[in-house]
């Protein structure tokens, strides 16, 4: 595996307000491990949704929080166990933060660890120890502040097998987490393609106005759309490599990828295909994958290591 020279750090983000009592903490560019986040603070208890990759992208949303919760959030939310979700634990729990998560989460961040740094070594990590979440749920779980509450739901498969998103409603505010993409290409290798067309149809019907992706500018509606048409191309590129008999690496390469070839991280089609290679092959959505040779493969596929911002 090739490594790539490593890139100047992306700036740090930013929390903006996209509705009363709701922020989004967006960071720019997106792409490989550089994702969004979200606060919740109505003068209850308030709520924050996912962490940062790094510790020093950590501590400023940590400080971005402060301004509006200056004792930090009562709780943080992982809608998922990738480290760019999950690292920042550790700085939010030592001030008494309560992390919170799906119980496959907690299972699938422990038996990760740390090694998503193993990837990028030359990226300044700093300290992110291992922290699990505290308080786990199964299908959903609702966080009330004074008069918002923040509703979390269960809608993996997706982007891995346990994807949880979390709604308010009083604010029609909606964050997703990596179930849904803007501007950047869906990933979607541990989790499933059908699993995700499933997740969307759930979203569309919460009716939100605010869409806050995982990675990218916020949006509407319309990055469901835009999500739900990449994964359409991708089912359609699978069953026609399957019939041609070509690998899924091969079929990246041949790939006519239309109005997504502008998107970042393109390299992602590669591990996307496995996925619905093996879908369409029988594999159950959300069943484990083959992760470390997929990856080896988006190397090949993108001429070296891709990019890591954080």
């Amino acid at each position: 595996m090739t490594t790539a020279q490593a890139p100047k750090a992306a700036p740090h983000g930013r929390l903006v307000p996209v509705a009363e009592d709701v922020h989004a903490f967006v960071q720019p560019e997106g792409g490989w491990c550089l994702n969004n986040a979200g606060l919740v603070a109505d003068g209850g208890r308030s709520v924050l949704i996912d962490t940062a990759a790094t510790e020093a992208r950590t501590r400023r949303l940590r400080e971005e929080t402060a301004l509006i919760v200056p004792g930090g959030p009562h709780y943080v939310v992982n809608t998922h166990f990738h480290g760019d979700h999950t690292f920042g634990n550790g700085q939010f729990a030592d001030r008494g933060s309560v992390i919170v998560a799906h119980t496959g989460t907690r299972s699938d961040t422990e038996e990760a660890g740390l090694g998503l740094r193993r990837l990028w070594p030359d990226v300044e990590w700093g300290q992110t120890p291992l922290t699990l979440p505290t308080l786990t749920f199964r299908d959903e779980l609702t966080l009330h502040g004074d008069t918002v509450r923040t509703e979390l739901l269960h809608v993996g498969p997706a982007h891995t097998a346990n994807d949880v998103v979390a709604w308010v409603p009083q604010r029609s505010v909606l964050f997703t987490g990596d179930v849904v993409w803007s501007g950047v290409t869906p990933y979607l290798l541990m989790g499933s393609v059908s699993g995700s067309l499933r997740a969307l149809n759930q979203l569309r019907a919460l009716g939100p106005s605010v869409v806050v992706p995982g990675h990218g500018p916020v949006g509407g509606p319309e990055l469901f759309d835009s999500t739900e048409a990449y994964l359409r191309l991708l089912q359609d590129l699978a069953a026609d490599g399957l019939r041609r008999g070509i690998s899924a690496l091969q079929a990246a390469r041949e790939a006519d990828t239309g109005a997504f070839a502008g998107l970042l991280d393109p390299e992602r089609l590669v591990g996307n295909l496995h996925r619905a290679y093996a879908e369409l092959q029988g594999l159950a959505p959300g069943a484990r994958i083959d992760v470390a040779a997929s990856f080896k493969e988006m190397v090949a596929f993108h001429g070296g290591l891709p990019a890591c911002h954080a």
